[in-house]
């Protein structure tokens, strides 16, 4: 199982040097600074960055990229000008008042024990477990749900810095063995061990240049994905191409692996393994991009013989493995049904005539299906919030499972053959709670509660809907202290992704918990791109579709402040990834609207993102700049290419890492560049650069500390707010 938390140009007629020396013609405008030099500052807190004269030509139409040389985040110039700018950041928080405040009050809050529901491994439970300021949860194991919990891999012992984070654990058949993954300092590439589970002991396999892969055992070893091994230098930028299957033996080296599928003719593939519990199938999802979408091959492994056939051989919809019953397979599809269905296939007849459906579409969206001790467990979707259905193995509901309060299930599903499995329900004020459900008798009871040093009594979550600029409803959650008075003064903290099929659910963040328990407002709304409502609301927010993303998210906004929770002086944005693409888009689009704008490791060059590691995978999401058509709809609102000068922006700290490797630094680099050179007025345009850190799964504790503390410390100084004294700053 995956642990935490998944992007040429034929008319360019310019030359791709990333890194220039001093020599390079430079744009002939004032101030001109070579590259090199020691950073010169303008009036506080802006910064000069460097610019060169670099001139794209995109089927006819110029534009100019003067910051190109900071997309070589390797260079040497590049490391000077990412420790000037940090400099400058840091000076400016240094000065904040009350952040120290925050980080200690942040610091008491994230200091409790965090489980996560245990699993069942041969004859072994295992879960895992933060202490409550590790810096990496530690995975434990038991004899017996009553038995003594020991440590079975501890990965702060893996880093002296606490970097180095578990990204998958997967269990041979009989729990004999336990392939796992880690990733330093944030990183996507992988490297595979195997532990000898009685023992304990770390064996001598060692896999490299793992990315995007779970480990699927077939009995004395597993399936895996990898890369070819990248030129030197060059592993944290390049794209990544040609994915592969392979075959691993417990004992043998890597380079003795059998490689069991690629596709030449279609380098930017991903392919996942993954065999069915009884170890009959193997099934490989190919995907041609971050998009759900994707194709299916099988091979029968009780025939050694047999090759890899094709089950769905286009890419018109989402096939998701349930299990096999026998000879068949059961699917979670979405297939002629954007709500999703579960149908039985022959996999000798698979061509939709012949499917049978098990669980046909409802208005709900089937959000996840597993088959345990004959009863099919199924997940739901209704409104952005979980549902838990419970029917026997040919469809028919049996029953529902209730739950607390609007909120979030994670890990309704187990084994074939458990009698028992574990989940854990969280809301926005309910942290992460870990139930025990019994299948034969229908029962569900509390198993594990965490105590927090927050009182979650005082606060209020309701669901409103609001109107687009097109007139669809958009949904959005909003929280807050019982009692609060709507008179446009609130702080609000408007956060927001809409893409990739990604539903944004109501969840715990102990880090947010400091916002509402000082009189804050949070308000979450499920916008297009979302996959909230199925693959309708996905793809009403792709590309050519992606401005209505944004201007529901901009009518969010505007619903805040005509009800009067608060005012453009008091509303901060924030979004990480596709969701820092949001927030730079709509500070450009309506910057009179918001007071501050957090875009965290944002897609903010929609221009050239597919150049870079995995970013071509998003090309079926965005569209792509060597399309003509696309290109415009890209350049319009790209947040690097639309940032005017002279215009006041909102107070901006763009936060980025030196390891992110799934949206490279260099987009935030540029963008905050470009941000300091044109914006004006009086706000503060920032970057804060977390150094050994990455895209954010598997990020240390007291990283994640650092950064909250930050933030909110940034948000409250720019609002005016001591958020201790309420008083004026």
């Amino acid at each position: 199982m995956l642990v935490g938390s998944i992007c040429l140009l034929t008319a360019c007629k310019s030359s791709e040097n990333n890194t220039p020396n001093t020599k390079t013609e430079m744009v002939t405008e004032t101030p001109v600074q070579e590259v090199g030099e020691p950073m010169r500052k303008l009036s506080f807190p802006h910064s000069v960055t460097s610019k060169i004269n670099q001139v794209d030509n995109y089927h006819g139409t110029s534009v100019a990229d003067p910051y190109r040389w900071l997309e070589n985040d390797t260079a040497q110039v590049v490391k000077e000008w990412v420790a000037g700018q940090n400099e400058l950041t840091f000076g400016y928080l240094d000065k904040i008042p009350f952040r120290q405040k925050i980080k200690q009050r942040l610091t008491k809050i994230w200091n409790y024990p965090k489980f996560e529901a245990p699993f069942k491994e041969g004859n072994r439970y295992y879960y895992f477990k933060n202490n409550g300021l590790q810096n990496q949860k530690v995975l434990y194991v038991q004899d017996g749900l009553k038995g003594a919990p020991a440590v079975f891999l501890d990965p702060n012992k893996l880093s002296s810095d606490g970097t180095t984070a578990i990204s998958t654990v997967s269990f041979s058949a009989n729990g004999e063995y336990m392939a796992y993954g880690t990733s330093g300092g944030g990183s996507d590439w992988n490297e595979f061990y195997v532990m000898e589970t009685a023992s304990k002991k770390k064996l001598a396999d060692s896999l490299q240049w793992i990315k995007f892969s779970d480990a699927a055992w077939f009995k004395d070893g597993f399936f895996y994905s990898r890369y070819d091994e990248p030129k030197t230098g060059s592993k944290m930028a390049n794209k990544n191409e040609n994915h592969k299957v392979f075959y691993h033996k417990v004992g043998t080296a890597q380079a003795e692996d059998q490689l069991i599928y690629e596709d030449k003719n279609h380098p930017n593939r991903l392919f996942f393994a993954q065999t069915t519990e009884d170890e009959r199938f193997l099934i490989i999802s190919a995907t041609e991009g971050a998009s759900s979408i994707n194709a299916l091959f099988y091979k029968d492994l009780t025939d050694e013989k047999s090759a890899i056939k094709p089950l769905v051989d286009n890419f018109e919809a989402e096939y998701v493995l349930v299990e096999n019953q026998g000879d068949k397979l059961l699917l979670r599809t979405n297939k002629n049904a954007p709500h999703y269905q579960l149908v039985l296939i022959n996999p000798e007849k698979p061509q939709p005539d012949n499917w049978k459906v098990i669980i046909p579409e409802s208005e709900d969206v089937m959000d996840e299906v597993s088959l345990v001790n004959n009863k099919l467990l199924v997940t739901y979707m209704r409104n952005a919030s979980s549902h838990l259905l419970v029917h026997d193995i040919k469809g028919k509901l049996l029953s529902q499972v209730k739950l607390p309060t609007l909120g979030t299930v994670t890990g309704f599903r187990g084994k074939k053959t458990d009698k028992e499995i574990f989940y854990t329900f969280n809301s926005f004020t309910y942290p992460s709670t870990i139930y025990r459900y019994t299948v034969a008798t229908n029962k569900s009871e509390l198993y594990r509660k965490p105590q927090v040093a927050v009182q979650m009594e005082g606060y209020e979550t309701k669901q409103i809907f609001y109107t687009s600029k097109d007139g669809t409803k958009i949904p959005m959650f909003i929280v807050h202290k019982k009692g609060l008075t709507l008179d446009g003064k609130n702080p609000t903290y408007l956060y927001g992704y809409g893409g990739f099929n990604v539903s944004i659910l109501p969840s715990f963040s102990i880090s947010r918990m400091l916002w509402l328990e000082n009189n804050g407002v949070l308000a979450i709304p499920n916008i297009r791109g979302g996959g909230e409502f199925g693959e309708d609301w996905h793809k009403a927010g792709m590309t050519p579709n992606k401005q209505n993303v944004f201007d529901d998210f901009i009518a969010a906004a505007e619903y805040l402040i005509n009800e009067k929770y608060t005012s453009p002086n008091r509303l901060a944005i924030a979004g990480g990834s596709n969701g820092g693409l949001l927030v730079g888009a709509v500070s450009n689009q309506r910057p009179e609207l918001f007071k501050v704008a957090i875009p965290a490791v944002g897609v903010m060059d929609m221009l050239r993102f597919h150049k870079f590691t995995i970013g071509w995978a998003w090309v079926e999401e965005y569209g792509s700049s060597d399309n003509p058509e696309q290109f415009k709809n890209l350049l319009a609102i790209s947040p690097l290419h639309n940032l005017k000068e002279g215009v006041s922006y909102p107070a901006t700290l763009v936060t980025t890492a030196d390891h992110d490797d799934r949206v490279v630094p260099a987009h935030s680099f540029k963008y905050i560049a470009t941000l300091q050179e044109k914006g004006a007025g009086p706000n503060p345009y920032l970057i804060r650069v977390d150094v050994n850190a990455g895209h954010g799964a598997g990020k240390a504790t007291s990283l994640l500390i650092n950064e909250a503390t930050d933030t909110w410390s940034f948000i409250y100084y720019n609002m005016g707010i001591n958020p201790y004294t309420g008083k004026k700053v």
